[in-house]
């Protein structure tokens, strides 16, 4: 006899709760191991040994018959293992850094819900239990409020994995004191938001940020003669969808922020791009000092001379030294005509010795250096199984 499925449903609630038990269970067994790494001084991640694991439980699972699938094992326990090293990452940092604010102030781009403010807030609450959120209008406002000392932190988005880099940003960095001291990524899921009505043929108007109007292109032309309203941001964008309350508009965003002004997903997934992430970094008015046990990145701003191969020569410093370049961006330095200023991402640490010396060479073959900040990175990349 088939059982009712509101038994079903508690037999299912029961489990998940068992489930949730355990999880925190493991989660608080990453502060042992810290503890441990701590004394041993051995790095935060141990890739074969999580690639072990992993196919560990694969194996475990075929063993015993548990049909479910390899890729499914595999996402589930990815993300716990990133949990476990951005705890560990986290209790480094706190301890090398002296943090013992109860509260933090932290500058983002729109309103709440945007992408920005949903970003800020994950980075926020892994370091502090008590948040004050602080709105801006642009990104020269969070800059703004950082180095007057209104922000502890700035979020600022710096690239998608759709639209590219954020210009403005990186035109920005090329003039301030403030140092970055922190990235992480969030994933981007945009929706056609409205208040109410059912009917996509009825929009014939779409607000929100550029860029996310950039990133949905492909879904706009598939619409009808819409007219674009660029917003300050997407949350602005939600807020004033909400507040008009007309049949024929709606906003592109994000489901959470939505909800926040009382909208419904019309649409959902609408990015051209399925797998759309945004990169933010967070900025100080102090840098602050990365244990080498982590994934540490650099920031670099260079200007090298006009001479032919003047670039080429300066990268071969990082081969040299064995680091690895992530990325490699151009910005016009204003005033200059034809000269450009590049960002230079490195994975290393400032103070290592190694770090230390590739850059004292790199000052060689450029006209001007400068450390825009060395900090952990919050981007955990999977291993590969299989």
């Amino acid at each position: 006899m088939a059982l009712d499925l509101s038994e079903i449903r508690q037999q299912i609630t029961q489990i998940d709760r068992s489930l949730l038990k355990l999880l925190s269970e493991r989660h608080r067994l990453a502060f042992d191991v810290v503890r441990s790494k701590e004394i041993t001084q051995k790095p935060l991640r141990d890739e074969k040994r999580e690639q072990q694991l992993l196919q560990e439980l694969i194996n475990f699972s075929e063993n015993e018959n548990y049909q479910l699938e390899p890729q499914y094992i595999t996402q589930i326990f990815q993300k716990i293992i990133e949990d476990s090293v951005l705890t560990q990452q986290v209790y480094l940092q706190k301890k090398l850094n002296e943090q013992r604010e109860q509260s933090i102030h932290i500058a983002f781009l729109g309103k709440r819900g945007s992408y920005s403010h949903l970003a800020a807030r994950s980075y926020a609450t892994r370091y502090q239990e008590q948040l004050i959120e602080l709105s801006c209008s642009s990104f020269e406002q969070i800059f703004e409020k950082v180095s007057s000392g209104e922000a502890d932190y700035g979020v600022l988005p710096l690239e998608n994995t759709t639209s590219g880099s954020i210009n403005e940003v990186y035109d920005l960095l090329q003039h301030t004191d403030l140092s970055l001291v922190g990235e992480l990524t969030y994933p981007i899921k945009h929706c056609v938001l409205v208040n109410g009505q059912d009917d996509l043929s009825k929009i014939d108007t779409l607000y929100s940020h550029p860029q996310v109007i950039q990133q949905c292109s492909q879904f706009i032309r598939s619409l009808n003669k819409v007219h674009i309203e660029f917003c300050e941001s997407s949350s602005h964008a939600m807020q004033l969808v909400s507040s008009l309350n007309k049949p024929n508009i709606a906003a592109l965003g994000n489901e959470d922020g939505g909800h926040l002004y009382g909208l419904t997903v019309l649409r959902s997934n609408i990015a051209n791009q399925e797998n759309n992430i945004t990169r933010f970094i967070v900025i100080a008015r102090k840098a602050i000092t990365v244990s080498p046990q982590i994934h540490t990145k650099t920031l670099l701003l260079m200007t090298t001379g006009q001479e032919a191969g003047s670039l080429v020569d300066a990268l071969t410093v990082f081969k040299k030294y064995q680091i690895k370049m992530t990325k490699l961006e151009s910005r016009p330095i204003y005033g200059k005509p034809w000269e450009e200023m590049f960002y230079l991402e490195i994975e290393a640490n400032t103070n290592h010795p190694d770090t230390q010396a590739a850059l004292e060479e790199l000052r060689q073959y450029s006209t001007y250096l400068k450390v825009l900040g060395c900090y952990p990175s919050e981007i955990v990349k999977p291993v590969d199984v299989r």
